[in-house]
């Protein structure tokens, strides 16, 4: 858990485009798949609105037990990273984290707000976390609350507790590129198996279960918009902007003692956030990074009260 290695372009009409055929285009907001530059967001649900953000190499599917049990009550819009699970598109090259977590914002402004709506609650795991921070300290206007899971307004603080981005971009740049190098390379065939509780999906989850289905996922992502990805978290560095966020703020993490004492993890967490005016943590216990999944019924109870609050 401790090493835990995100303007939708329109084509613009000709002006010989009559009025009738510009009334009959078919508009993105109603739609029940917001089909982006960078993202796709899948919208379903009645109810107050709910944007959902996956993490790095996570598509949409992390959060299809999340939906199936919120449907009913809330408008749900579910963010997929172009690449994760999909074709790379825009994505293919240059950053990934800055201009996708700008297509969302500009989504909620287009599509929520534009629709009279409420600014929504944001639900962010992992990267997704950090790109609700993002869109929060930029844009505090398109969010009602946020809620970030697992993850930290800075990951080098993860490494060392006086990490900087230029102290972490060499080992980012070492690792994007190692990454960036499967591109193009064969897959294997057939269901991922297990790949244990001692392999890099073992701090991802404390289940089979759980591993099998994060390092699927991550099979089926393009291997250049992971790298990227990967490298946009590594040298992003938001602290300095916390004090921007005036949303209120809830933060759930992952404690494992195989990994670290409650105390440690506390104090990892929860310090980077002391900037924040309007601040909460919950901690849950013996789960790894993908408490969703290692934690079903806490992390479902957490974010019950969140939304509800």
């Amino acid at each position: 858990m401790l090493k835990w290695t995100f303007a939708v372009a329109f084509a613009a009409a000709s002006l010989s485009t009559t009025a009738a055929t510009a009334a009959a285009t078919p508009q993105p907001c109603s739609a029940p798949l917001f089909d982006g530059t960078r993202v796709t967001i899948a919208i379903s649900g009645n109810g107050p609105d709910v944007v959902l953000l996956p993490g790095l190499s996570s598509p949409r599917a992390v959060w299809d037990r999340t939906a199936r049990r919120l449907k009913d009550a809330y408008r749900l819009h579910i963010v997929q990273i172009r690449g994760f699970g999909d074709s790379a598109g825009a994505n293919a090259t240059g950053p990934v984290l800055d201009p996708a977590s700008r297509e969302v914002a500009g989504y909620i402004d287009d599509c929520i707000l534009g629709a009279g709506r409420e600014a929504p609650a944001i639900v962010g795991h992992s990267m997704g976390g950090l790109a609700g921070l993002m869109i929060a300290a930029r844009q505090p206007d398109a969010v009602g609350k946020l809620m970030i899971v697992d993850a930290l307004p800075f990951i080098g603080t993860l490494f060392a507790p006086d990490a900087t981005v230029e102290t972490l971009r060499p080992q980012a740049e070492v690792a994007a590129g190692a990454m960036r190098a499967e591109y193009g390379r064969p897959q294997p065939d057939g269901p991922v198996a297990d790949p244990g509780e001692k392999s890099p999906m073992g701090r991802m989850s404390n289940s089979a279960e759980g591993r099998i289905a994060v390092a699927t996922w991550a099979r089926a992502s393009d291997p250049r918009v992971s790298a990227q990805a990967f490298y946009d978290v590594l040298t992003t560095d938001m602290r300095a902007e916390l004090g921007s966020v005036t949303a209120p703020v809830t933060l759930v993490y992952a404690q494992d003692d195989r990994v670290a004492s409650p105390v440690a993890t506390k104090a990892l967490f929860e310090t980077p956030y002391r900037d924040i005016a309007n601040f909460r943590a919950q901690m849950i216990s013996d789960s790894r990074h993908f408490l969703m999944l290692d934690q079903p019924a806490a992390f479902a109870e957490a974010l019950d009260k969140f939304l509800a609050d």
